[in-house]
């Protein structure tokens, strides 16, 4: 772990651009302070959207960008070990992984990507990607810190270990957590798979079941039989990857319809598996493969941050979806202010970059003004009119979690701006009003 001999800058004002024209006159600000936990993509946007704030209103603030691995990236920075359960890697990124979404839908605004690069490039582009923007906006100094923290009568206490293993405290009236979604591996268990795991027949390798976090290489599995659970990004990448280099693949997947649209040769589609016997996995259509590997490419459960973080018990998630929270954003616990928890970066199927540039520059506003928000009963009416809107597109809110509905992305991230500028018209109207 590397560590910075010194906090990142106090904020002071920022003489970039900024990237939407939001300049709304609050009058006189308090001195404020907060912490961005994660340097990957959110937590780059968080940053510099505070950053890009007018002088006036940042008079006095102070933001610290806490990251505990080498260097920004989040994802996209690479861990060179070789790692094995129990322990869990810093990244499921794998060699091959190219990204399954266009370069245009996943810029910051105003920073592009270079000049040829691909349109689905490989993850050395996004990471490449990730330094410069932090470079070029002067972003990476960073504190290397793992973290833990209670809300106190509406401030956070953050315990700091640095890299000789102390403990220092330090408070902060606003906590962002922008530390990613891919870090603890959803392990789905089945009846009977002790089993199967401990009755390898002779002369075979032997059986296993791992999740797709450990993924790396496709040649690992040369001449092996492997089913692949989940019809994912991970899932249908290793199932591409593996094709001619294992002896066989299955894919075991809920839903055939999406398989349909887009097949990949040489895969045998099963469907969903009912358990396992001591001769092998057996599918809800009862047919049965023994494989000498199964591949979970079945997720990751949401725990924000994945370490031993205390948020409160107000606040709670069923590994797929945290609640209860504005618009994926605003913690609403009763315990602390509407602006003092917010989270970057929890939706999914959304393109990540300016889906959490919106989301950095409605907390951004936020924080400097909570007064532009409703009240906390308005924010939970909201709240149950958005899952009720959810059910009734037939989606079970608690397990569709943070994840956009098809077609609906780009309308989120433009509600959130379209709000702010609501807002900011509200201001200039009232100031107008009150100067005639």
């Amino acid at each position: 772990m590397v560590n910075i001999a010194r906090l990142l800058l106090p904020f002071l004002s920022s003489n970039f651009p900024a990237q939407v024209p939001l300049r709304p006159e609050y009058g006189s600000v308090p001195a404020k302070s907060i912490a961005i936990v994660g340097a990957g993509s959110a937590g780059l946007a968080m940053f510099k959207t505070l950053l890009d704030l007018p002088e006036r209103a940042q008079e006095g603030w102070e933001v610290v960008l806490y990251e505990e691995r080498e260097n920004v990236g989040g994802v996209w920075l690479p861990d060179p070990r070789k790692v094995f359960p129990p322990e869990i890697p810093e990244t499921p990124l794998y060699p091959l992984l190219h990204t399954n979404t266009p370069v245009p839908s996943m810029t910051y605004p105003g920073f592009p990507f270079p000049p040829k690069t691909p349109l689905y490039p490989s993850h050395e582009h996004i990471e490449a990607y990730h330094s410069r923007y932090a470079e070029h906006h002067n972003l990476s100094e960073i504190q290397s810190a793992s973290w833990s923290g209670t809300p106190e009568q509406g401030q956070w206490d953050l315990i700091i270990s640095d890299k000789t293993g102390r403990l220092h405290h330090k408070k902060f009236d606003h906590l962002v957590v922008a530390s990613g979604n891919h870090h603890i591996p959803r392990i789905t268990v089945w009846k009977g798979q002790d089993a199967w795991l401990s009755n390898t027949p002779a002369k075979r390798l032997r059986r296993r079941i791992v999740h797709s976090v450990y993924y790396r290489e496709p040649e690992a599995f040369t001449n092996q039989s492997v089913v692949i659970v989940g019809n994912g990004a991970s899932g249908r990448d290793a199932a591409s990857q593996l094709v001619g280099i294992a002896g066989e693949v299955f894919f075991s997947i809920r839903h055939e319809n999406r398989w349909d649209s887009d097949p990949i040769g040489g895969v045998h589609v099963k469907p969903e598996i009912s358990h396992f016997t001591r001769a092998g996995v057996v599918f809800i259509d009862g047919t049965v493969v023994d494989p000498d590997v199964v591949l979970l490419g079945t997720g990751y459960e949401l725990r924000k941050p994945p370490g031993q973080f205390s948020i409160n018990q107000e606040l709670v998630t069923n590994l797929r979806y945290i609640f209860p929270l504005h618009r994926h954003i605003l913690s609403l616990s009763p315990s602390y202010p509407t602006n003092a928890l917010a989270f970057i970066g929890l939706p999914t199927a959304i393109a990540n970059c300016p889906s959490d540039t919106a989301q950095s520059l409605f907390v951004a506003h936020v924080i400097l003004n909570p007064s532009i928000l409703p009240s906390r009963a308005a924010l939970l009416r909201e709240l149950a009119a958005y899952e009720e809107n959810i059910r009734a597109e037939g989606f079970d809110p608690y397990i569709n979690g943070h994840k956009m509905l098809d077609g609906t992305s780009s309308d989120y991230q433009d509600e959130l701006v379209d709000f702010l500028k609501e807002k900011v018209l509200q201001c200039f109207t009232s100031n107008e009003t009150n100067l005639s």
